[in-house]
């Protein structure tokens, strides 16, 4: 038989600590009037016993909860790097961290995910939210931060410099000599979809080359929806050889395919990703990427929530991080029948 212990109240601190339970009450919420060696009498017992106050009841006693939240479609590699800057940006802050997550990574539920769980730990359980990558505009009673807005959003926001960044990558290519570069794009909701597309036209433009549109494939970040648009590029005729992927997650699985249809990357194909997730480091061969900063992104998102919360935000309210290009070795001159 299991064993559950009632939960340990603001009576039983008060008994351990030898004060009245109004006594802890004013520790608890930051009361003056309480001497130095009575609050460490009460911090004492909480520790002991292991005491939580109720979050729904301290924001019901004051303004703020102390609690900020993170909210994310989905935890893989990109959402746990920014995770690692938020936790530093909260750390010795005050500030707590509640993390909330969808179930269903890619199913019906997608839609509106932002604004269910939104309506869930706004303004009662958590004092604002940062929001992973939305698939829509947000609406809050209290202050959220985007990381990585949809396209044309105003709202407080921290991004990448992804034009620069995809331009940059697409230059790569062209510089080791690659002309038939194809695209796979990520979900056009999203401002950075567009601008990395945006990068790519432009650098093949400013290189003198047309786009082809029959070399771009439309995915939505999903790295499984990077499967099909790999092996409809690399099974043409007149392949690319080249192929910029606009995130890791994509690239990873462009190389997946090169090697179940016998291509050797980079002598047949060339792969450049989007992102510097940690596998893209791992994988081999290792994948050149564009280097976004995610645990900047988390750092410099949670920092804005706090001083949005706090009233202390005075810069501009969209904050985009610069990019680098990472050269590993899945990118080289085109060799034989790649070279275009």
């Amino acid at each position: 038989m299991i064993e559950v212990n009632a939960p340990v109240t603001m009576s039983d601190v008060a008994r351990v600590a030898g004060v009245s339970t109004a006594t802890v009450s004013r520790v608890v919420n930051g009361h003056y009037g309480v001497s130095a060696r009575t609050i460490a009498q009460v911090r004492s017992a909480i520790e002991q016993l292991g005491y939580e106050s109720s979050l729904v009841a301290t924001s019901l006693r004051r303004s703020r909860t102390n609690v900020l939240g993170l909210v994310a479609h989905s935890f893989q590699s990109y959402t746990a790097e920014v995770l690692k800057g938020v936790m530093k940006a909260l750390s010795r802050s005050g500030f707590d961290l509640i993390i909330y997550a969808n179930s269903d990574l890619y199913g019906s539920y997608s839609e509106g995910w932002e604004q269910r769980h939104l309506a869930r730990l706004s303004g009662t359980l958590t004092d604002g939210c940062i929001v992973v990558t939305p698939w829509g505009e947000m609406r809050s009673r209290a202050p959220v931060v985007a990381i990585d807005p949809v396209r044309g959003s105003t709202a407080p926001s921290v991004m990448a410099d992804n034009l620069a960044g995809a331009t940059t990558a697409v230059e790569h290519l062209l510089g080791l000599g690659h002309r038939r570069i194809g695209f796979i794009a990520g979900r056009d909701s999203l401002a950075s979809a567009w601008s990395r597309e945006e990068g790519y036209r432009a650098a093949l433009a400013d290189a003198g080359i047309p786009v082809d549109p029959t070399l771009i494939g439309r995915g939505d970040f999903n790295p499984e929806s990077a499967v099909p648009l790999a092996r409809a590029l690399l099974q043409r005729a007149d392949r690319p050889s080249a192929i910029f992927a606009a995130s890791d997650g994509m690239a990873l699985k462009v190389l997946e395919v090169a090697r179940e249809l016998g291509l050797a990357v980079p002598t047949d194909l060339s792969v450049v990703g989007f992102d510097n997730i940690p596998e893209s480091a791992l994988t081999e061969p290792g994948l050149t990427t564009v280097d976004q900063s995610m645990f900047q992104l988390g750092y410099e998102a949670a920092r804005m929530l706090k001083s949005l919360v706090t009233g202390e935000w005075d810069e501009p309210s969209q904050v985009v991080l610069p990019t680098s290009l990472v050269i590993r070795d899945s990118t080289a001159a085109p060799t034989g029948a790649a070279r275009q």
